[in-house]
Parts: structure tokens; sequence; C-alpha cells
């Protein structure tokens, strides 16, 4: 910083026409100041590279603005939903406080016209992720999802709380009884505590898809499909078949079917103010 402020005071030198040769430490040449403003320049795009590791600002990408078809906002859910407890460094994770700013934000600004939610996620923090399903399906504008890879367990509440949603074709979804530590037994007490959130789960998942109560709790407790396990695994087309989600597609499928819905919502207001 010594070296920065010198060269910064010399570089005046230069642009004056005068130059004091007693001065003993400042640099000779106007070329090693941009050396130094080059390195200055370095450490804060580092610095702005850990922010985004940090606060996962990474997951915030858009579109450019003014599309006339409609500004998209692109939201990616990947890996674990982190909640209340902090997971280990080296699990990939979203963190329920970095999500719910952004979909706040988003609700509240008038030039974004429609959101697409990336998951491919394991699931996690039940509550965390019952709470971005929630904010998700009252945000006020057109939402559609896309599950590459999976979306499994809490998940699913998540890719079901769109206006419309999407599973790859080579894409998975495990559906599975509420359970901590990988146990779902225990006290009587503790059964009745996991089966509420279940029951949270289960009317969330049916209201915001086609799939009935009954037939969720079938999967939920299928002992056939899961080696050493309690549920059920569903690969994309079965995901459509059981009224889960929407359709097959990709990234061109949601991103054409987002347009549609933002054209029906521009339609809807423009009604609405006349």
């Amino acid at each position: 910083m010594e070296h920065f402020k010198k060269a910064e005071k010399f570089k005046s030198y230069f642009k004056n026409g005068t130059k004091n040769d007693n001065e003993v430490g400042y640099v000779e040449r106007e070329d090693f100041i941009n050396q130094e403003v080059d390195k200055k320049n370095a450490k804060e795009n580092v610095v702005d590279n850990n922010e985004i590791e940090k606060y996962g600002k990474i997951n915030e990408i858009k579109v450019e603005k003014n599309n006339p078809k409609g500004n998209i906002y692109y939201l990616n859910i990947i890996g674990q939903i982190e909640g209340h407890m902090q997971l280990s460094e080296n699990t990939k994770t979203t963190k329920y406080e970095h999500v719910i700013p952004q979909l706040v934000g988003v609700s509240q600004d008038k030039t974004i016209d429609g959101v697409l939610i990336i998951l491919n996620t394991v699931g996690g923090d039940v509550e965390a992720g019952l709470a971005i399903s929630e904010l998700i399906a009252n945000i006020g504008k057109p939402t559609v999802s896309l599950i590459l890879g999976g979306a499994h367990s809490i998940g699913i509440p998540l890719a079901v709380s769109t206006s419309h949603s999407f599973i790859a074709e080579s894409a998975t979804m495990i559906i599975h009884p509420v359970r901590l530590n990988g146990t779902v037994t225990g006290s009587p007490q503790t059964y009745e505590y996991f089966n509420k959130i279940q029951e949270r789960i289960v009317r969330f998942i049916e209201s915001h898809s086609n799939i009935k109560e009954k037939r969720i709790n079938e999967l939920m407790f299928d002992t056939t499909k899961l080696l050493s396990d309690v549920g059920s695994l569903l690969i994309g087309e079965e995901a459509v078949k059981e009224k889960i989600i929407n359709d097959i597609g990709g990234l061109n499928d949601a991103v054409n079917k987002l347009y549609e819905l933002i054209d029906v919502d521009r339609k809807n207001k423009k009604r609405e103010t006349k």
C-alpha cells in the first residue's frame, strides 16, 4: 500500500512536468505505477470472488433487461438445503438465508416478469425447504421449475411450488418419510412430531400438484422401490405419470413455457387496469 501511495504521488509529478530527484523510494517509471494499480485491482477481484463464495451470490443470475418477451430471473437450488444448522464446508449447499432475500427482492422488482428455478438437490432441512417453497408459490409472478439431476425429499415441494414444473428425462425424484439421521422410529412423541412435519409436506405437494394425498403416502411408504429403505424412486416420465411434475422437458422447454406464462400474466394485468 505504501508503494502504491508513492506511485500515485509520482504520477502527479509526471502530469505537472516536475519531479524531485532527491526523494528516496519513489518509483522511476510510470509503467511500474500501472503495475501497482493492476495489483490493487487484482486484490479487489479476489475479495469479490470470496464474497460470492461466502454469501452465495453466484446463485443469483439474471438475463439482460428489456427483453420484449419478458425479463427472467434465474435461481439455482443445488446441493443440500441448509437450514438452521451450518453444514460442512465440503458439502455443496443452498442456504435459505441467501435465497429468501433474493425471492423477496424479486417479488418487489417490477422489472422482473418471471422466475426460472433450476433444481438439482438431495433435499435437506425441512423447515427451510418449506419456507422457500411457500415464498416461491406466493411470489406473485409466473414461475417455472426445471429438475436436472434430481430433486429428492424436501426438493419435491420446491419443484412443485412453481406455476409449471418440468423434469429432465434422466432426472430422478426420491420421495420418502421424514427422518432424523437416517431413522424413522423413536419414542411416541418423536413419532408424532415427525408425523406432523410429514403432513405439512404431503399437504403442500398435494395442493401444488395433481397427485392425491393417498398416492403420496403410498409412494412414501413403499418398501419395494428402495434398497434397505422406505420410499420410491421416480425417474423422469414416472414423476409425470404420478402427476407430481407437469411435463418432461429441458431448458428450452422451461424458458418457452415461462415466456408463455408471462404473456398471459401481462394480458390479465391489462384487463384488470381497463
